[in-house]
């Protein structure tokens, strides 16, 4: 499936594992539960690996192993829910991570631009035909009144 990271559509070389699913080749991504769980065997993985963050899940749990992870995806699990606006902040703001933040799941496409402004730097989209809106969206506003965190 494509993605749009940077502004840019390219392929996505993760998969997304489940808690019991045995690990694989290749670059993964994994729940926050999972990484608590298994971290001596992920750091050991071959490939690359991220860690899906919920919004009840806390940042700062991933804040001594940020330099181990290349991806961090904040699933939405419905647009009614800012908290993972203060992940993707906390993470680029006070804990300067440098790798790729994801939006996926139930985002709305009103709020790309601003995800954008609080360091979500990639975007996961439902269907292939949002990948030209999510781009358009990530343009939504030439002035901006408010500091970004990127």
């Amino acid at each position: 499936m494509q993605i749009i990271k940077d502004k840019a559509i390219t392929e996505d070389t993760f998969t997304t594992l489940a808690d019991d699913a045995e690990l694989t080749g290749g670059d993964i991504s994994v729940s926050l539960a999972r990484w608590k769980r298994d971290r001596e065997s992920l750091l050991a993985h071959p490939g690359k690996v991220g860690v899906r963050l919920q919004a009840s899940d806390a940042a700062a749990d991933l804040a001594e192993d940020l330099k181990h992870i290349d991806l961090i995806e904040l699933d939405f699990a419905e647009f009614a829910d800012g908290r993972l606006f203060s992940h993707a902040w906390l993470l680029r703001g006070r804990y300067h991570y440098q790798g790729e933040i994801r939006a996926t799941g139930h985002y709305l496409m009103d709020q790309i631009f601003y995800l954008s402004r609080v360091g979500v730097n990639a975007f996961k989209p439902a269907k292939a035909e949002q990948l030209a809106t999510i781009l358009a969206n990530l343009d939504d506003f030439s002035v901006k009144y408010q500091p970004s965190i990127v």
